[in-house]
This record gives C-alpha cells, sequence and structure tokens, in this order.
C-alpha cells in the first residue's frame, strides 16, 4: 500500500454487529423505531438466523456494499411495476446510508440498516410476486393464491451469489399480459406528465362526418397524442369533422370497448374526457390484479377477460408470444349475474350437452313463466326429472311436480338441441360456482360492444374453432368431426387427454397481444372501484 494512504478503518466488528441484529430483529424494531410486525419479523429470523445474524448488506469497512445499492436502485424503481415506492422507504434508506459514511456512525445505525434493507426488500419481493391487498377482501370472487415461495431462503441464496436479479425475475408474474401492461404504464405516466388535454364541449347531439364542431383541433390533438392518428395526418383546416378524423375515432372507439362506428357520441365524449391520470390508476390496478394470479403451468393455457369479452388460448401462457386463437366471449349480467374469477383445468367437453337448470333461475323466471304459460316447458324443449345424470326419468308436468320444483325435490334441464341455452357444445372446468364455457344459439349479442347478458357462464362466440384448439392433439378429431357431433344425435363427452389451465380473470386495462395496443374498458362489476379505494385506505394507514 502507498505510503499516503492508510487502511480502512473497520468501525466494528461483524460480532458486535450480530448481537445488535439480533436484538432488533427479535425486538422487531425498524430503522426509525417503529414496530415490525410478527410475519415480517419471523421473514427476518429465517433469513439471518442460518448466519448467526451477521449483516447481509455491510461490506469489510461497514458500509453498504453493491448489493446493498442493487437493492436500493430496485426500490426506488417500484413505481416501474405500479408499485408504491413508500411502502419501500427507499428514500429514508437512502439518507442512512449517508449517515453510515459520516463520521456520526454508529453500530446501533449499521445494525438498524442492515435489518430495515433486508425487511423492506422482502416486502417489495413478496407484494411484486403477490400484490398488496387480499381479493377477498375487496368482493372479489378469488382465493388469495397460495404461495409456496421461501422468500427469506431465496433472498439469502441471492445475497450470496451477489446478484438479486434471478430472483427478482423469476417472482415476477410470467404472465406475458403483465410485462406488457408494465411497459404501458411507462408511457401513460409520461403522458399524464406531460400532456394538458383541454377538455372536450360536448354538444347536444351526436357528431358525424360533415358536422361541424368547434373543437375540432382540440379532438385532433388528443387523438394524435393517443396514437389514434398517424403522426403525419395534418390537423384539420376548418371545424368540420372529415374522414381522416373518423378513422382515429373508431380506432379510439375499439381500444375502449365502444361501439367503432365513427360516430362522436355521449359514450365517446364520456370515454375522451377521462383524465390520462386514472388511464395510468386503471394500469396500476391491472398490475395488481395480475400478481393475484396463481402459479401458471408450463403447458397451454385459456385466458378470459370479463370485462373486456375476450377469450384468448396461449402454447404457453408465459412464452411472450402471440396468441394461438381468440375469439368473443358474452359474461354475467353486471346487475346481478356476475362470472366470477378464478383458475381451473378445462378437463372435458361435452356435445349436445344438457342444461340443467340453476334452482335461482327455477324459482325466479322458469316458474313464474310457466304460471303465465302452461306450454312454456314443452315451447322450450324442457323436461322435469327425477334423480341426478342425463338417464334420470322424467316426470309428467303436474301440479305435484310443479311443487316439487319448487321444493326442490325435482329438478328441471332443457334436452340437447339447436334452441338448448348451451348452445351445442359446453367446456367443463369443474368449480364451486357451477361456471363453465359453452355455445349459445343467441349469436345476435355478439354484435353488442358491451356483452354482459348471461347468468354467470361465458358463452363462447366461436366454439368450434375452441374445440378444434382443445383437441387438435386427439387422433380422429377433426375440424369437420367437431361440427358433425355437435349436430349429431346423442350427448357425448370427450375428456382431454391433458387438461389445459383456464383463467378468468377481470381487468380494465391490457395491451392487446395480437396488435400491442392499449385497450382500456368500463368497470362493469365495480371491482376497479373497490380496489383503489382498499389501496388508498392502505397507504393512508401505513407509517
Amino acid at each position: 500500500m502507498s505510503a499516503g494512504r492508510r487502511a480502512p478503518k473497520c468501525l466494528y466488528t461483524y460480532s458486535e454487529l450480530g448481537t445488535l441484529i439480533r436484538s432488533r430483529v427479535g425486538g422487531g424494531l425498524g430503522p426509525d423505531g417503529s414496530v415490525i410486525g410478527a410475519a415480517e419479523r419471523e421473514q427476518l429470523q429465517a433469513l439471518y438466523g442460518p448466519g448467526d445474524y451477521r449483516p447481509l448488506w455491510l461490506d469489510a469497512v461497514n458500509r453498504p456494499g453493491p448489493l446493498a445499492r442493487e437493492a436500493l436502485a430496485l426500490l426506488r424503481r417500484a413505481p416501474s411495476e405500479g408499485l408504491d415506492a413508500e411502502d419501500y422507504e427507499a428514500e429514508r434508506l437512502l439518507d442512512l446510508v449517508a449517515s453510515l459514511a459520516s463520521a456520526a456512525a454508529t453500530p446501533a445505525l449499521a445494525a438498524s440498516f442492515d435489518v430495515a434493507l433486508s425487511d423492506r426488500t422482502l416486502t417489495y419481493l413478496r407484494h411484486l410476486h403477490s400484490g398488496r391487498i387480499n381479493p377477498e377482501t375487496v368482493g372479489f370472487r378469488m382465493r388469495y393464491p397460495v404461495d409456496h415461495h421461501d422468500f427469506a431462503a431465496m433472498l439469502r441464496d441471492a445475497i450470496q451469489s451477489g446478484s438479486l436479479a434471478d430472483t427478482v425475475a423469476t417472482l415476477t408474474p410470467s404472465l406475458s399480459l403483465y410485462g406488457d401492461l408494465r411497459d404501458a404504464l411507462a408511457r401513460y405516466r409520461s403522458l399524464a406528465a406531460e400532456t394538458e388535454l383541454d377538455p372536450l364541449p360536448v354538444p347536444r347531439s351526436s357528431i358525424r362526418v360533415g358536422d361541424p364542431y368547434p373543437a375540432i383541433r382540440s379532438l385532433h390533438y388528443q387523438l394524435a397524442v393517443l396514437r389514434d392518428l398517424p403522426e403525419q395526418a395534418p390537423p384539420p383546416a376548418d371545424a368540420i369533422y372529415e374522414k381522416t378524423l373518423e378513422q382515429g375515432v373508431r380506432r379510439f372507439q375499439m381500444r375502449h370497448g365502444l361501439e367503432p362506428d365513427g360516430i362522436i357520441g355521449r359514450r365517446t365524449f364520456a370515454a375522451l374526457g377521462v383524465p390520462l391520470s386514472w388511464r395510468v390508476r386503471q394500469i396500476e390496478l391491472a398490475l395488481e390484479r395480475l400478481r393475484w394470479v396463481p402459479h401458471l403451468s408450463a403447458g397451454r393455457g385459456i385466458l378470459v377477460n370479463i370485462p373486456m369479452f375476450r377469450l384468448w388460448t396461449w402454447e404457453s401462457l408465459s412464452d411472450g408470444r402471440a396468441p394461438s386463437f381468440t375469439t368473443d366471449v358474452i359474461v354475467g349480467r353486471a346487475l346481478d349475474r356476475r362470472t366470477p374469477v378464478f383458475d381451473e383445468e378445462l378437463r372435458y367437453l361435452i356435445f349436445r350437452p344438457y342444461w340443467n337448470v340453476p334452482r335461482s333461475i327455477v324459482l325466479g323466471e322458469i316458474l313464474p313463466a310457466l304460471a303465465r304459460d302452461s306450454t312454456y316447458l314443452e315451447r322450450e324443449n324442457m323436461e322435469i326429472v327425477s334423480g341426478l345424470g342425463d338417464d334420470a326419468p322424467r316426470v309428467p308436468v303436474t301440479p305435484d311436480a310443479i311443487a316439487g320444483l319448487r321444493a326442490g325435490s325435482l329438478r328441471l334441464r332443457q334436452i340437447p338441441g339447436p334452441k338448448n341455452s348451451l348452445g351445442l357444445l359446453k367446456f367443463v372446468f369443474p368449480n364451486d360456482s357451477a361456471v363453465y364455457l359453452h355455445d349459445t344459439p343467441t349469436t345476435s349479442l355478439f354484435a353488442r360492444s358491451r356483452r354482459d347478458f348471461s347468468h354467470g357462464c361465458v358463452r363462447v362466440k366461436d366454439p368450434v374453432g375452441l374445440a378444434a384448439w382443445l383437441l387438435r392433439d386427439q387422433p380422429g378429431w377433426s375440424r369437420a368431426r367437431i361440427v358433425a357431433a355437435m349436430h349429431g344425435a346423442d350427448s357425448q363427452r370427450v375428456d382431454l387427454t391433458q387438461s389445459v389451465q383456464a383463467i378468468l380473470f377481470y381487468v380494465t386495462a391490457a395491451v392487446e397481444p395480437e396488435d400491442g395496443a392499449v385497450v382500456f374498458a368500463e368497470d362493469i362489476y365495480g371491482h376497479d372501484a373497490r380496489l383503489d379505494h382498499a389501496m388508498e385506505a392502505r397507504s393512508m394507514s401505513t407509517p
């Protein structure tokens, strides 16, 4: 060593720090003396215990090392994942780093920093992987995913390896939609920060091509900023709504779940008036919900996004490639028949299914209709049966049989055929809510932009295409045979040789996997409003 330089002085030994760290972990104290909860304390004990409570983030002279700087940078970047930076106290930890470099640094301060950085990094990894809000607490009919990751062990291994990158990559949600939406968040945050959109005046009647509109330049600017108009599209020369602008309006309408007719009516003006700050919030809420999605299987998968009325299939849900198949769907009515959110395994198909009418529909709809029209059951191809199974014996329609339906001792079903409410094909993933995918005879409803019309199950616009995708590896199941089975004489169950993961989920912001467009949907079930309120309440209660 040169004569002009002295070896760095070690302020205190690892043994001294270990004793202090043990006392802080045992007492559950944060860097400012705040109390760390029991669950966090248990995680910290699992993290420090195997190393006899030696510091994890300090170098040989008791200063934060390269790994600590990596962790601090990770916590500061939390907003890029749609997380709240204040949950991880990165700025406070940076202040501690500065204090550790001063002459006033003490062993107690070093121990506090080490424990605090561990606690906040563990919290970040858990939030990144599983989210911050338990979905059951906001009325979301989805079990909070049981997580089998040992976060303390994973962090300890990462520290020993000298890098957090692989661990962070492992715990980041692998669903390709998550990564795409995270990229969209950065763009919309930039738009919200840098762009001022003047409120568009709403006229008394809808605007069509050729109509005058005084704020036409403001409309053009907004559509150009949102990339619904090409960059080279010149602003209109006068205050007339013309064809070029109409194309931009159509694209805007498509991206916001509206009828893409190019007419600027009440709903289109409402969507144009949504602040960019709320679009940012929608993306943040969507990222939180995508963190609730349970572990993805390695095989094929089906996704249904409820408020966007859309179904996709992938060869692998996390491979990032374009979907193999996509189709429109109809979901449960917003007022009283909401489609639940869950993750199940699709196991079999039924061609020409019976529809076993749920008791709630029997009591609320069928019996009142039968009271008004004694021929209702015959006209709707329905029959009363005794017992379970498709071979249950029929029961004549008599006052006693109707009383049995009302009491629940008999059941009602609709026989297979073109008028059957399930159509000619049913896709089954056993679940507690008795929800499934199915064909429908009422195909005209697919022409609507908002499609919440069902009793809770999901109606599929192209059931033949979905069946062909599911059965493509099972010998003999060509598209022609699928169609023939749908129009055959008998019901037929076909088990899949390998089940397929099916996820029904709910986000009102997404990135179209086909073309990369950022799309938004109406919050038809009010889930966004509840989650936003819960997250705001959580932020206010977090010290």
